[in-house]
C-alpha cells in the first residue's frame, strides 16, 4: 500500500501521524490535487481500506474508538479560489483556515462571521464537516447557514458539486445541509462557497458577575429579549476565572456596530440590569471575546455540547448537576459542558447518561465532544433517533458511500 501511495502522491507526502492525528489515523497522506483524492478514494475502495480527511484532527481525535488507516490531510488544498467582494461570496479549498480566509478578505473590509475555537488552526472542511461553532452564533448563524456551494468526492472517486457560487442559486438538491455535520462520513470535501459579511467597525463586550446561576440566566434572558446583541454567554466560575478574578458566574455580552449603536446597547445594558459589571471596548473587548471564543472543550477527559430551546436552557444546566463547569450561550440555546470530577469510564458512562437525560427533558440532544481513550468504548456519542430518521441515515449512507471507506462507526447509529 505504501508503494501506491507514493505512486499518488508523492514519497514526501506519505507519512506516519502526529501524536495527535495517530488517534485519527494510522497513516496520513497528504494530496495536492482533486485528482489525487480521486485517486485515493478509488484505491481504497478497491481494497476495502478505511479513510478519514482531517484538518488538524483535533475533531477526530476526540471521538473516534480507533484509528481509519488512511487520513487524508488537507493541507495542501488551502487556497483562496475565488473572492467577488461585490457579491460578497468567496470559494475556497477545505485546508485552508478560517484565520487565513478572514486575512485573505480583510482588505476588502469583508470576513466570514464564524468563530469556531482557535480559527488560526481550524480549517474550512473541518467548519462544516465537524459543524464547529462559537459565541457569534447568535447574530451571525452556524457555518451551514453560510454555506452556498460544495464540491466533493463521492463514491467511485467522482467529484460532485452541489449549489453554486451565487447566493441565489436554488438548482439541485440541497447537500450544503447534508454534509454539514457529517464528519466526513459521506466523501471529501474539496470546495467550500460562503456568504461573507461586512466586518462590524466596533465591537464591545459587558462583562457582569453573579453570585448565583439563576441570576445570571434570568439577565441573559432580559438582555437577549431587549438588544440584538453579538453574542450572550455565561460562563461557571472556574472557566469565568480565565477572564475576571471574580470567582463567580460571568454573564458576556457582545455587542457591535458604529459608534452611535454602541453607545445606545451600552446605555440599554446599563439601564436593563443596573450598574454593575464594566463594559470594555477596543482591544480590551477584543482580548476578553478571543479568551471565551477560545475555550477548546475537544482536548478534555469528557467534555459535551447540549442543545436545547433557548427557554429551556437554564434548566438543562441545573439538571446536569452542580458539579459540572460549562460555556453557555444563553441566547442559542447551546452549552459546552465539562465534568469538574476524575471520573472512570463507569463513572463517565453515567454522568453522560444523566446529561444526556437533562438534554431529553429539556426538548434538546447531548453530544460528547471529547472522550479519553480509556472511557471511549463504553460511551455513545450520538444521540439515537426515532427508527424512521435512523433508516433514512442508513439509506444515505449506503448511496453515498456503498464501499463503506469514508470514516467508518464514526456517526449516529455507528454509521
Amino acid at each position: 500500500m505504501a508503494n501506491r501511495l507514493e505512486s499518488i502522491v508523492g514519497s514526501d507526502h506519505v507519512r506516519a501521524p502526529t501524536s495527535i492525528e495517530a488517534r485519527a489515523a494510522n497513516t496520513i497522506v497528504e494530496p495536492a490535487s482533486v485528482e489525487e483524492i480521486c485517486d485515493l478514494v478509488r484505491m481504497c475502495e478497491a481494497d476495502r481500506v478505511a479513510l478519514a480527511p482531517i484538518g488538524a484532527a483535533r475533531s477526530l481525535a476526540g471521538i473516534r474508538r480507533s484509528p481509519v488507516a488512511l487520513g487524508i490531510s488537507m493541507k495542501r488544498l488551502s487556497r483562496v479560489v475565488a473572492h467577488k467582494p461585490h457579491d460578497m461570496t468567496v470559494v475556497a479549498e477545505p485546508g485552508i483556515t478560517v484565520g487565513a480566509l478572514n486575512d485573505a478578505m480583510a482588505p476588502a473590509g469583508q470576513w466570514l462571521p464564524v468563530d469556531p475555537c482557535n480559527p488560526r488552526i481550524t480549517t474550512l472542511g473541518s467548519l462544516i464537516a465537524a459543524a464547529h461553532s462559537g459565541p457569534l452564533r447568535l447574530s451571525e448563524g452556524t457555518s451551514r447557514d453560510l454555506l452556498i456551494g460544495v464540491r466533493f468526492v463521492g463514491h467511485g472517486g467522482k467529484l460532485i458539486h452541489g449549489g453554486g457560487r451565487v447566493v441565489k442559486n436554488v438548482a439541485g438538491y440541497d447537500l450544503m445541509k447534508l454534509m454539514g455535520g457529517s464528519f466526513g462520513t459521506l466523501g471529501i470535501l474539496t470546495e467550500l462557497t460562503f456568504k461573507v459579511r461586512p466586518i462590524p467597525p466596533e465591537y464591545c463586550l459587558a462583562l457582569i458577575p453573579y453570585a448565583r446561576r439563576a441570576d445570571a440566566f434570568a439577565a441573559a434572558r432580559i438582555l437577549n429579549d431587549a438588544l440584538p446583541l453579538s453574542n450572550l454567554d455565561i460562563l461557571s466560575p472556574a472557566l469565568a476565572s480565565r477572564l475576571n478574578s471574580n470567582t463567580q458566574y460571568l454573564l458576556l455580552a457582545g455587542f457591535s456596530g458604529s459608534p452611535l449603536e454602541i453607545g445606545f446597547q451600552a446605555e440599554r445594558i446599563r439601564d436593563l440590569i443596573g450598574a454593575r459589571g464594566e463594559i470594555l471596548d477596543g482591544d480590551s473587548a477584543l482580548n476578553s471575546y478571543k479568551l471565551l471564543r477560545d475555550m477548546d472543550f475537544h482536548s478534555l477527559p469528557l467534555s459535551a455540547q447540549i442543545s436545547v430551546p433557548p427557554s429551556f436552557l437554564a434548566r438543562a444546566m441545573v439538571a446536569c448537576g452542580d458539579e459540572i463547569e460549562f460555556r453557555a450561550h444563553a441566547g442559542s440555546g447551546v452549552a459546552q459542558i465539562i465534568s469538574a470530577e476524575n471520573l472512570t469510564a463507569e463513572g463517565s458512562v453515567q454522568t453522560v447518561a444523566r446529561w444526556r437525560e437533562a438534554a431529553h427533558s429539556a426538548r434538546g440532544n447531548l453530544r460528547p465532544l471529547a472522550a479519553a481513550p480509556p472511557i471511549r468504548e463504553s460511551l455513545e456519542f450520538f444521540d439515537t433517533p426515532n427508527d424512521g430518521a435512523l433508516a433514512l441515515m442508513r439509506r444515505l449512507k449506503d448511496a453515498f458511500d456503498p464501499a463503506g471507506i469514508f470514516n467508518p462507526g464514526c456517526f449516529v447509529g455507528g454509521i
